[in-house]
């Protein structure tokens, strides 16, 4: 296994026994997609969408006998490693529920989730961690690319995809291309999934021209980067609320150009939604890029039009 592999950079901050197991495990890192740690129960690796437990030894299995489980310390201790003694100075992340590290991988949090007037304010008892690998596929918008830019006109754009569908690792190559093709963009990573900051620095590549506000919240950051860093286009993951609804309609009445997904297994599931029958009837996007989950990869199944018409 190569030291600076996505493996090696996470097993540095798991405890000192899951490090020295993970270390000794033969995986193929470009497949690698979830390391699951539970408190008593199987530490668990996600390969090419596959399961695969971890022995103490530091192997592969699919018996659960065989299966290394997980103590209430090893979680204490790899939470220690990861916030560097201070959780508290990772109190927003721990707030939406996960921390960005080093390579842009993610860790996913679960616990006691601690409340106050309705809203979060944070977490404790910390028995969950779901590390997620990050993996940029560079040039998977090759084929969509000329779909949304006619000449130098740049469409408003929506990418519809199932979950695990790839709509953004799709999102973040068209950033990255259409800003080292000379667009200013700017990007309001609210789960920090597209640039994956870490310490304010993208781990993703998102281009030279881009400008990212990380863990913001959708609505609030759209308005926040037209008047402060004057995007020609932006681009956001997860449209879903009317807030942010409302953000899209002030956008583009801004003159900003707008790259955006949301989840929906089909155009007519799109349809559906309530939130977004209005958007659709008023032709806000002139492109739908649909894409299809085959074996854990995304693929283009259509791209429509304005007014759902497939064009490809």
């Amino acid at each position: 296994m190569q030291a600076s592999g996505p493996m090696d950079t996470v097993a540095r901050i798991l405890s000192v026994k899951l490090r020295g197991m993970l270390r000794g495990c033969e995986v193929d890192e470009k497949k690698l997609q979830e390391l699951r740690l539970r408190v008593g129960a199987p530490v668990i690796l996600v390969i090419a969408g596959v399961e695969w437990y971890l022995t103490e030894k530091g192997k592969l299995t699919t018996q659960l006998s065989e299966a290394y489980r997980v103590d209430k310390n090893e979680v204490k201790e790899t939470m220690e490693y990861i916030s560097n003694y201070s959780l508290y100075a990772f109190e927003e992340e721990v707030r939406q529920g996960f921390l960005t590290l080093s390579g842009g991988h993610r860790v996913g949090l679960g616990g006691r989730v601690l409340s106050e007037n309705g809203h979060i304010r944070g977490m404790k008892y910390i028995s969950f961690l779901n590390i997620r690998f990050a993996h940029q596929i560079k040039g998977c918008a090759d084929s969509v690319l000329p779909y949304i830019m006619q000449e130098k006109k740049i469409m408003h754009t929506l990418i519809v995809s199932p979950p695990g569908g790839g709509k953004t690792t799709l999102l973040r190559d068209l950033v990255r291309q259409l800003s080292n093709r000379g667009y200013t963009i700017g990007v309001v990573d609210e789960r920090a999934e597209i640039a994956a900051c870490y310490l304010g620095v993208p781990q993703n590549d998102v281009g030279i021209r881009t400008d990212v506000l990380d863990c913001c919240p959708k609505a609030e950051g759209m308005q926040m980067l037209i008047r402060s860093m004057a995007p020609q286009i932006l681009a956001v993951d997860e449209i879903g609320q009317e807030a942010d609804v409302q953000a899209v309609h002030y956008a583009i009445g801004c003159g900003c150009k707008l790259i955006a997904t949301v989840h929906a297994a089909s155009y007519e599931e799109l349809e559906a939604k309530p939130l977004w029958r209005e958007l659709l009837q008023a032709q806000i996007f002139e492109r739908y890029i649909l894409l299809e989950k085959r074996n854990g990869i995304g693929k283009v199944r259509e791209i429509r039009d304005s007014k759902g018409i497939v064009i490809c």
